[in-house]
C-alpha cells in the first residue's frame, strides 16, 4: 500500500471563451490571427508538405485473364470498365508529370539565362566604374 501523499492544489481554470462562429473568411482569419498572438512566444506548427499523390503501380501478375474461348459475362464488362478508367487515370498522371517537369526545366534554364543577363550587365557597369 502507498503511503497518503500531500493532496494536490487545485489546478487554475481557465476563463470560458465565448462561442464565436466566424461569419466571413476574413473574419476566420482574424480569429486565428488572434489566437496565435496570445501567446507570441509559443511554437507554431507548420505542417510538412504533402507526398503528392501517385496512381498504384499495375499488377506483376495479372491472375484472372479472360479468355478468348468462351463469352463475356455479365459482370465483365465491369471489371474492364475499372480496369480502363484506372489505366487512363495512370497515362493522365504521367502525362501531367512530364509536363510538370518540362515546365520546371524550363524554368531553370530562364533562371540561368537572366542570371547570365544580369552578369554581364554587371561586368560591363563595373568596366566602366574603372
Amino acid at each position: 500500500m502507498a503511503a497518503p501523499s500531500a493532496p494536490r492544489p487545485p489546478r487554475p481554470r481557465k476563463e470560458p471563451q465565448p462561442l464565436v462562429i466566424p461569419r466571413s473568411a476574413a473574419e476566420e482569419q482574424r480569429l486565428r490571427l488572434e489566437r496565435l498572438m496570445r501567446n507570441p512566444e509559443k511554437t507554431v506548427p507548420i505542417p510538412e508538405k504533402l507526398n503528392e499523390w501517385a496512381p498504384r503501380p499495375p499488377p506483376e501478375f495479372v491472375r484472372d485473364v479472360m479468355g478468348s474461348s468462351a463469352g463475356a459475362g455479365s459482370g465483365e464488362f465491369h471489371v474492364y470498365r475499372h480496369l480502363r478508367r484506372r489505366e487512363y487515370q495512370r497515362q493522365d498522371f504521367m502525362d501531367a508529370m512530364a509536363e510538370k517537369q518540362r515546365l520546371d526545366e524550363e524554368f531553370q534554364k530562364k533562371l540561368e539565362r537572366n542570371k547570365m543577363i544580369a552578369e554581364e550587365q554587371t561586368a560591363k557597369r563595373r568596366r566602366k566604374r574603372t
